[in-house]
């Protein structure tokens, strides 16, 4: 039974659906929507580690700060890599999706539903449920993010026939085949978007001898990147440090070089797909082969995907409505529904 404090503090919290990811953070507030779409970034001092700006604020100084100041991704891979700064952020989100106009006393206390990847270990699902009950939430569930992206997508989860979710987030893509509730067989890929920030960089400094920015990469791949050849290819100029010369340096990039680019990420996630196919028993992947396969992510977005991976498994394949909400729209959906939480999260060893 939760503790009389706990409930009563409870009554003037509303629960929080999260996204803790590796680019972004995503929360949803029972009865008010998705409030909470910031990066997942932390600007602090150096030395004292105190910190300046968080979200959206941390990530306009990314590449512009002084020596002093530091831009932190407390998250990598999908998992907490520096405990202090996740706790800073996340506390930070739940404060400000709980606190009202003129209110002193703010002490939230939420039930979280908290999407993860879905082979991490142990200790990093200790750490994440540490992270969530010290920034306030009085009890907080896992769910893996693949069975969150699939519930957010509107798939039947719980249904006895099979379907295949892709969500090719920031720091992981996640393929599974689910069916009455639970993931028969998945792959949890620790390269996603990310990943293809640092191949444009690294394509850019091998071909042009040219540094360039993780921000530039990421505007870079959103601006042109693809999985096949475009009807119109885009080109775009960007600018960077000449590594010979060490000044300023601008460069045409074209849509066809950044396809290149982006090739073995991408072509990687693909043999994944087919691979987790194979394994699927007979009967689940005849229900994948009718009802195809549903992605979503950020990864989603890149031009010709669903087409590339379609001519490749020979099944048809679509994109989630909201490909970048997935995985809190399902943990939100979780928020009010007992029975499928209890057999959906991950069950916690002592």
């Amino acid at each position: 039974m939760i503790p009389l404090v706990d409930h009563i503090l409870g009554q003037f919290s509303r629960d929080l659906g999260v996204d803790l990811g590796t680019a972004n953070t995503l929360i949803y507030v029972g009865g008010k929507g998705l409030v909470i779409r910031e990066p997942s970034i932390v600007a602090q001092h150096k030395k004292s580690k105190q910190v300046v700006a968080i979200g959206e604020d941390a990530k306009k100084m990314i590449g512009k700060t002084p020596l002093s100041i530091i831009c932190v991704k407390p998250l990598k891979d999908g998992v907490i890599s520096d405990y202090d700064t996740t706790l800073a952020m996340l506390s930070y989100f739940v404060k400000k999706v709980h606190k009202k106009p003129g209110q002193q006393f703010n002490l939230p206390r939420p039930k979280m539903v908290i999407g993860v990847p879905s082979q991490i270990t142990e200790v990093e699902r200790r750490a994440i449920l540490d992270v969530a009950s010290e920034s306030g939430a009085r009890v907080a569930y896992l769910v893996e993010e693949p069975m969150a992206a699939a519930i957010g997508a509107g798939i039947g989860v719980d249904e006895p026939v099979g379907s295949m979710i892709v969500d090719i987030g920031g720091g992981t893509s996640e393929i599974a085949v689910i069916s009455l509730g639970g993931v028969v067989v998945g792959r949890s890929l620790r390269l996603a978007g990310d990943e293809m920030d640092r191949d444009i960089i690294n394509y850019v400094r091998t071909r042009y001898g040219l540094a360039l920015g993780e921000k530039t990469a990421e505007d870079v791949k959103l601006l042109l990147g693809s999985a096949y050849p475009m009807p119109v290819e885009k080109q775009v100029i960007v600018r960077g440090r000449d590594l010979e010369k060490g000044l300023p340096k601008s460069i045409r990039l074209t849509s066809a070089q950044i396809r290149e680019a982006l090739s073995l990420t991408i072509n990687t996630i693909v043999e994944n797909i087919r691979d987790t196919i194979n394994d699927a028993p007979p009967e689940l992947a005849a229900d994948i082969a009718e009802r195809g396969i549903v992605i979503c992510g950020g990864g989603s977005l890149i031009y010709g995907l669903p087409k590339l991976i379609s001519a490749e498994v020979k099944m048809p394949v679509s994109v989630a409505n909201e490909p970048l909400s997935c995985v809190v729209l399902g943990c939100a959906n979780l928020l009010n529904d007992n029975e499928l939480l209890e057999r959906v999260k991950i069950a916690r060893t002592n």
